[in-house]
């Protein structure tokens, strides 16, 4: 069975929630599948952004790409509504001048019918997303 990247609106991944928002970045960038297209934050932290999955999802790896992100906590909800998240991972991203971050993150198996992702510090007041994915693999196909 192929793993899906429920990460992307052409999956049915919606954006839910994004605590900044710039209309010439809007936080929907991170769901369309490309790197040249991003979301930005506006100023203080912790930033975070909320991607809510067509049905439950069974999670075996995420990977983000971004710019200025120092510590980033993943956390995953099975609610019906975003709400009851646990902590998946937290890490301390390397700063890559110039360059973007593209970190992935091998997790065990989990269940998801959201994501959140937590921006508690940057290397700088403003970072960007560009891409988050989360590949996996439909619960009841």
């Amino acid at each position: 069975m192929r793993a899906t990247d429920w990460c992307l609106s052409s999956a049915g991944a919606a954006l839910v929630l994004a605590t900044s928002s710039d209309e010439q970045h809007p936080a929907e960038n991170v769901v369309d599948g490309s790197s040249e297209t991003f979301w930005t934050t506006t100023g203080m932290f912790p930033q975070e952004f909320i991607i809510g999955f067509p049905k439950c999802v069974k999670i075996s790896k995420v990977a983000i790409q971004s710019y200025l992100v120092r510590t980033l906590r993943i956390e995953r909800s099975v609610s019906e509504d975003p709400v009851g998240f646990e902590e998946c991972i937290e890490k301390d991203l390397e700063h890559t001048e110039g360059q973007l971050q593209k970190e992935e993150f091998p997790l065990p198996e989990f269940q998801a019918t959201y994501l959140r992702f937590i921006i508690k510090s940057a290397f700088d007041h403003f970072v960007s997303v560009h891409r988050v994915m989360a590949e996996g693999t439909a619960e009841n196909a």
